[in-house]
């Protein structure tokens, strides 16, 4: 049976990388996915490929550092499906060097999309979400978001953000029946998402398609279980 079978989502940042190898993991697990990202061509090529595997997905381009984008993406979702129940919080972008040489404008570009992205996607979805009667918010972190080290200083604290935002929504959303949890991976073969398995194999990178099953996981738990964060590390990345 599909784990999946009749729920409705988004995945933002899905015409690449993590996002999409999660959209395309959903909808093989009979979810419908809405597509978010800022290309267009690439997500209608991502909901071209879905549709041609049996699956049903639209795209609504959306950049999440915009109130008003986000608001129109929940909006037709709920117009186009009549409600949402998995929001994938996956849209970001990278960011590093040491502090000390950081830019504003380098901290605020960050901040914008990791973080206050982050935090527009999961306050609208929450509310769609209440109306629903409830849903999973599922917000994709960083081991940067568990750790730091030297040269990934705004990523990090833009991460970790993420992290603070995911166990305050997990406490507010209980008496909704709205769950909330993050994804923390590293060192994951993003550019390589249409690559064979054994290439990404060989890169000795994590398959963004280990961090989609993680996501399915997490989506697929009965409804008096929650699993707060995961972290899924590279097999030799230093502890």
């Amino acid at each position: 049976m599909k784990r999946l079978n009749g729920k409705i989502s988004i995945v933002t940042g899905s015409s690449s990388g993590i996002g999409k190898a999660i959209a395309l993991k959903f909808a093989t697990e009979g979810c419908r996915v809405v597509l978010a990202a800022r290309r267009q061509q690439l997500c209608d090529q991502v909901v071209a490929q879905i549709r041609e595997q049996g699956g049903e997905a639209i795209a609504i381009p959306t950049d999440i550092s915009d109130e008003l984008q986000v608001g129109r993406l929940i909006a037709e979702t709920r117009g186009q499906f009549g409600r949402l129940d998995i929001l994938v919080n996956n849209a970001g972008i990278g960011g590093g060097g040491r502090i000390f040489e950081t830019s504003t404008q380098a901290f605020d570009r960050v901040m914008n999309t990791n973080l206050r992205g982050t935090f527009f996607c999961c306050r609208a979805g929450f509310r769609q979400m209440i109306q629903n009667g409830g849903g999973t918010i599922i917000n994709i972190s960083s081991v940067c978001g568990v750790d730091a080290w030297a040269g990934t200083g705004i990523y990090s604290a833009s991460k970790y953000g993420i992290m603070g935002l995911t166990k305050a929504l997990a406490d507010e959303g209980r008496q909704y029946n709205i769950k909330a949890c993050a994804i923390c991976p590293g060192g994951v073969a993003s550019s390589r998402v249409d690559a064979p398995p054994e290439a990404i194999q060989r890169s000795q990178s994590i398959s963004p398609f280990d961090i989609a099953e993680a996501a399915v996981y997490l989506a697929s738990l009965g409804p008096n279980a929650i699993v707060h964060q995961i972290v899924v590390d590279r097999l030799w990345a230093d502890w």
